[in-house]
């Protein structure tokens, strides 16, 4: 019986990333048209301690190709213990044409992030927004590729892709692997007009949709989720308003967590979402992906008490193995990035036993975000 669910669930599963295989072919790759500047954006970044971050992002911002009449940047300081404000206004003094702002959060909610772009986007005073996070680093043409597909789309919101920073160690290779299958379900899911997913590092959307569908009420209460949960109200009635930015020089550079704790509480606050989404292909997706993975788990213990239950693992395994990877290898080709085989399956080895934790402990086990403690 255990063996006959193990299939049923596997092949749902296959069936899963096959479709996300055929959406990222589907989802059309953009080129630079060089199109004129014509849309004007309020990029908004919330920072809390990141003093150490910030050069870098702020660097990338001095090379933007676009016109400074036509963007401005609204920093939101979320009561940063280090003197974050002050690098940002180091820089400000050096860039004075470059419209920069530094807003001070109001907390009304247990979502501080989610009350800093709130904040930002009542201040803001052009029609799109455009977010990033203060650990990232953006290409000069991002603007420009936001700027070609809104003229050539219409879109309302703009999911975009983000990627780590190559860095030497197990931990990131583990990471890494984990982000760029993230990063291909997404592009898959958007190529079959099946958005479910998106990451708030990079994002463009709307501020008049924004404030139709009431920014993040109704999601206050949870810490985490500003991209998601706008995501699922924008598509609730315009889903083919929803478009993904698969373009080179939109990708934006991010960094991996520093070490495995701090690499869990991400993941268990991601994971503690999850329970709140509205969207029920989101939830099937979570469902068939977290029971395939604990079946999984259950299956290779249970090979080491019963031998005739290892071929049938063996299999499933293998199976898995193939199919994550034709998804991984074309997000790698995308977002330029690379792997190591040998990491990969030992990785794979790992990644079924480290999702069946994350999501059974979800629910229940707080987690750690910029300092603060949230309840799941």
């Amino acid at each position: 019986m255990f063996i006959l669910v193990l299939f049923l669930f596997s092949f749902a599963y296959f069936l899963l990333i096959l479709r996300f295989n055929i959406g990222f072919d589907k989802c059309e790759q953009i080129e630079n048209q060089h199109k004129e500047a014509q849309e004007s954006f309020s990029i908004v970044v919330p920072f809390r301690n990141e003093k150490h971050n910030l050069p870098i992002l702020l660097a990338s911002f001095t090379k933007l190709n676009y016109p400074k009449s036509k963007y401005e940047i609204i920093f939101i300081d979320d009561d940063s213990e280090d003197n974050s404000k002050n690098v940002i206004e180091a820089w400000q003094a050096k860039k004075p044409k470059i419209k920069t702002s530094i807003l001070n959060n109001k907390r009304l909610t247990n979502s501080p992030k989610k009350d800093a772009l709130t904040l930002a986007i009542s201040k803001s005073n052009y029609p799109w927004i455009v977010t990033t996070d203060a650990d990232c680093k953006i290409l000069e043409n991002w603007l420009t590729m936001f700027n070609q597909i809104i003229i050539s789309k219409q879109p309302y919101f703009i999911a975009a892709p983000v990627k780590f920073t190559k860095e030497n160690s197990f931990l990131f290779e583990f990471q890494n692997l984990n982000f760029l299958a993230l990063i291909g379900s997404t592009i898959g899911a958007f190529g079959f007009n099946k958005p479910f997913i998106c990451n708030g590092a990079n994002l463009c959307y709307s501020k008049e949709v924004f404030n139709e569908v009431n920014g993040f009420e109704g999601n206050s209460k949870i810490a985490s989720g500003d991209d998601v949960f706008l995501l699922e109200k924008i598509i609730k009635n315009n889903s083919e308003k929803a478009i993904y930015l698969k373009s080179k020089d939109a990708i934006i550079e991010t960094k991996s967590e520093p070490n495995w704790n701090s690499f869990i509480q991400q993941q268990l606050r991601w994971a503690s979402k999850t329970g709140n989404y509205t969207n029920w292909f989101s939830k099937g997706i979570g469902f068939i992906v977290f029971l395939q993975n604990l079946l999984l788990v259950i299956g290779m213990i249970s090979a080491l008490f019963n031998t005739n239950y290892f071929k049938y693992v063996f299999i499933v395994f293998l199976l898995k193995l193939v199919i994550d990877f034709i998804l991984i290898k074309k997000t790698v080709q995308f977002v330029e990035s690379k792997i190591n085989m040998l990491n990969y399956i030992f990785s794979s080895l790992i990644y079924p036993f480290f999702v069946s934790y994350i999501a059974l402990t979800s629910s229940f086990k707080n987690y750690e975000w910029k300092g603060r403690i949230f309840k799941s």
